[in-house]
């Protein structure tokens, strides 16, 4: 389907890959570049970016393995850094230097794990719904401290399969709890809010773009004799955001430091102390059996997790935002893109020196 009045569509060839990106065709001035989360691609901002305001641009560009960017593998053991150094790749192609960076989920952390590699690098950091600085499962304390010694509870065995089967099919339907249309329906967002009939369509559609498999979406998997029985694997995406390899509580002592937005809604089901997709939880509420129980599994405290980095962020000298959505669930910009954007806006205008 076309694309909003004012967003154009590009493939840029960087030094690693082909990358697509949406942008504002109006471009000048320090861009603001958004990164989206996992299961989703640039296309997941474009409301964002047709109404973003002068004098600002935008830039948003696909991750490897999704939408209309490169299909390469994603090594696992390097965390979140094929990402970020995609996307400085992208930076230096463009001549992009010192942007307004925007991450939502997992691309939070790939903005953070870019801020890391690039000190001075970043004018400031929007981060939406962000992956806890100590990954997706796995940890029981707001140290990050994992549950099992190999990190099991995490990584690529964690997807549910009849997802990535239906994933995999490019499974259109809302006839399964499973399907991709009715997993975005109830965890992107907070039901009862759903895009419009049209957008809704759009962004299936994107979502069916995942490259399946180990060497990207979920990953491969490892078995475990620590319930529930599956550690990370070496490969693919679920793998790079377990904490095994992911782990970005260094970004509390980041010099210097560019300021930070926090934003998450109030009722997020995905990056959540309770979420519906982390085994400790899952297990505390009956819907794993074998959980050991919560001295040994507790649920993994990930907005408590995000809070002890950024509070020490904070002490170190940086400035750090909060701002929660009520009534909001995984995608803020989606939910309510007036605030989102009015808040994004004032943030990174304030921001710019």
């Amino acid at each position: 389907m076309a694309l909003l009045p004012g967003v154009v569509s590009e493939v840029i060839q960087t030094r690693r890959l082909r990358t697509h990106v949406l942008r504002t065709a109006r471009m000048g001035g320090a861009p603001v570049v958004f990164v989206d989360g996992n299961i989703s691609t640039a296309r997941f901002w474009e409301e964002i970016l047709a109404t973003l305001p002068a004098p600002w641009s935008g830039i948003a560009m696909d991750l490897r393995g999704y939408g209309g960017s490169e299909l390469r593998p994603v090594d696992a053991t390097r965390g979140l850094r094929d990402f970020a150094d995609d996307l400085a790749a992208l930076l230096e192609a463009l001549a992009v230097e010192r942007p307004h960076l925007v991450g939502w989920s997992l691309g939070a952390g790939v903005v953070m794990q870019y801020a890391l590699d690039h000190p001075g690098g970043v004018a400031s950091l929007t981060l939406e719904a962000p992956l806890s600085p100590y990954g997706f499962g796995g940890t029981r304390d707001e140290a990050g401290t994992p549950c099992w010694p190999d990190y099991a509870g995490s990584g690529g065995g964690t997807a549910n399969p009849e997802f990535v089967r239906r994933l995999r099919e490019g499974d259109r339907t809302d006839e399964s709890p499973f399907s991709p249309r009715n997993v975005m329906r109830a965890f992107y967002v907070k039901p009862p809010f759903r895009p419009a009939p049209e957008r809704e369509e759009i962004l299936v559609a994107e979502v069916l773009t995942t490259a399946v498999g180990d060497d990207n979406y979920p990953g491969d998997v490892t078995p475990s004799p620590h319930w529930p029985h599956v550690a990370p694997g070496r490969r693919g995406v679920n793998n790079a955001m377990s904490p095994a390899y992911c782990n970005l509580s260094g970004f509390a002592r980041l010099t210097p430091k560019p300021p930070v937005l926090w934003i998450r809604g109030a009722d997020d089901q995905i990056v959540s102390d309770t979420s519906l997709f982390d085994f400790g939880y899952l297990g505390r509420i009956g819907a794993v059996p074998g959980w050991p129980g919560e001295e040994v599994f507790p649920p993994q405290p990930m907005v408590s997790q995000t809070r002890a980095v950024l509070d020490a962020y904070r002490r170190d000298g940086g400035s750090v935002a909060e701002e929660v959505f009520p009534d909001c669930g995984h995608s803020p910009h989606l939910e309510d893109p007036e605030r989102f954007r009015s808040l994004l806006v004032a943030f990174v205008s304030a921001a710019t020196t």
